[in-house]
């Protein structure tokens, strides 16, 4: 081959065209004579669907043994697995502790409790008394403490007569007057029967005659609970808890009332006594309500405490007071603090008490003397009861423990 025909064989080579690389489309025929760019699919022309088995089939199928015996061993375990959850049930209920029995409640719980222990210094005599009842029921207190207001001579237990009022304070109308008007506005009193209240001692001198003077008491508790008053509290509970006479002082107390109406509540007040003697003392005299001066005992912090927490499972049996053991103001503690001393109080588990001026931030009198509660708010010792802000913060720190109740 020359080399003109070698030349003519490569223009030929290179004007042939890779057929990968022509283009697709249908006007040429492929191999076998398909159409470039077309597949062939083969479809079905009836799906087939799977309709389960009939009901001859199923009725066949579950009548088998196998089958028969399967449902009776799910029915059986079913059946036991509930006698068992039932049979377990009844066993925790049976073996399960028994609650406590929910402690009864008197009034003396539902609230503090506001003593008035000089009836001419707060108001001038019972028919004053009545007239401020408005005043008392706007601190949201639930018991009035009033008295001692019988006649005595100190030191003179010869002239003890528990059953008639000063004739300075009042007539018996009055005192009737303040309990029918203070029990409309859902307020109960007590009466203040310690007897030598202005002498030496509470119970006088002579210890061979004390259980007759605890036999008045009781006859003069049975008669003034008759009168209407809700409650009787008596001073110095270790001295009348001693007598022979105090049990049936207790019975006359709180055996008075029937299921209609309430019972009668008994209050003691001790002083300088420890908090385990106090625990004892609740469990042994069973009065409703213990009044004591720890927290006004000079004492540390941690002893304080100590004291709350041996007396916390009795809380429903204490009442507390900076002061009220004494029948002092708490502004004797300390002016500055009656904001704190208030919030403690309240805090305090157990039935707060106060004397009366407390909201007010009265100062407490010299001595033994009492200080005139001030109804005047527009003069200049206004500004030395700071306003009504304690009061303000009396009342809104009783409507709390109201609230929340029931130390």
């Amino acid at each position: 081959m020359n080399k003109e025909t070698e030349i003519d064989m490569k223009d030929v080579e290179l004007n042939e065209l890779d057929p990968e690389k022509q283009p697709i489309t249908g006007d040429g025929q492929a191999s076998g004579g398909e159409k470039n760019g077309s597949v062939k699919l083969k479809v079905p022309d009836d799906e087939v669907a799977f309709t389960g088995l009939s009901k001859d089939e199923l009725m066949k199928v579950a009548g088998t043994p196998g089958w028969v015996r399967t449902r009776w061993v799910l029915l059986v375990l079913f059946w036991l697995g509930w006698v068992g959850m039932l049979a377990g049930a009844i066993v925790i209920i049976v073996q399960a502790p028994r609650c406590k029995p929910i402690p009864e409640m008197t009034w003396c719980n539902e609230g503090p409790l506001y003593q008035i222990n000089d009836v001419e210094a707060f108001s001038g005599d019972l028919a004053g008394v009545e007239s401020k009842l408005d005043n008392i029921n706007q601190l949201k207190v639930k018991g009035l403490v009033l008295g001692p207001i019988h006649n005595v001579q100190k030191d003179q237990s010869i002239t003890l007569n528990l059953q008639e009022i000063k004739p300075d304070l009042g007539t018996k109308d009055n005192l009737k007057a303040v309990l029918d008007r203070a029990h409309k506005k859902s307020i109960s009193v007590v009466l203040d029967l310690t007897p030598n209240y202005q002498g030496n001692s509470n119970w006088f001198s002579d210890k061979n005659g004390l259980d007759d003077v605890v036999e008045k008491v009781k006859a003069a508790a049975e008669y003034w609970l008759n009168f209407g008053f809700d409650g009787i509290k008596i001073s110095d509970l270790t001295i009348a808890a001693s007598s022979a006479e105090w049990s049936n002082l207790r019975a006359v107390v709180q055996g008075n009332g029937t299921d209609d109406t309430k019972k009668g509540a008994l209050m003691g007040v001790v002083e300088g006594v420890p908090a385990a003697e106090v625990s004892q003392l609740i469990n042994t005299t069973g009065v409703d309500i213990i009044l004591s001066d720890l927290l006004s005992s000079k004492t540390g912090g941690v002893e304080r405490i100590q004291a709350m927490d041996t007396l916390n499972s009795q809380q429903r049996n204490l009442g507390w007071g900076l002061g009220a053991t004494q029948q002092k103001q708490l502004s004797a503690k300390g002016p500055k603090l009656i904001h704190l001393y208030q919030l403690l109080l309240f805090t305090m588990p157990g039935t707060p008490v106060f004397t009366y001026g407390d909201e007010i931030g009265l100062t407490a009198g010299e001595g033994s003397a009492s200080p005139k509660m001030v109804w005047t708010w527009r003069r200049n010792l206004l500004k030395e009861l700071k306003s009504m802000r304690l009061l303000w913060l009396y009342s809104s720190s009783a409507s709390t423990q109201e609230s929340g109740s029931s130390p």
